[in-house]
């Protein structure tokens, strides 16, 4: 876990540009999660850098912050 986040410090610092682990850990979530909800076009944007998946953390934290709620009882109520 230690390395996951060093890698993901390395990778704000050095470039814009996330591989599906390094976003997962920085939103928070699985990165299993993160593959399952970009199959459903529900997760962040991302995008195709040859076969390669990279996440750019502006488009995390747009989402994120799309993400935001009053209460747990549905998608209503955006702060």
């Amino acid at each position: 876990m230690e390395d996951e986040v060093n890698r993901a410090a390395q990778a704000r610092k050095g470039s814009p540009f996330l591989n599906t682990a390094q976003a997962a850990f920085y939103v928070g979530l699985s990165h299993r999660t993160l593959e399952k909800m970009r199959l459903t076009g529900d997760g962040p944007r991302f995008r195709k850098h040859g076969r390669y998946v990279r996440y750019h953390i502006d488009d995390l934290d747009a989402w994120s912050q799309g993400e935001r709620r009053d209460s747990t009882s549905g998608k209503g109520g955006l702060s």
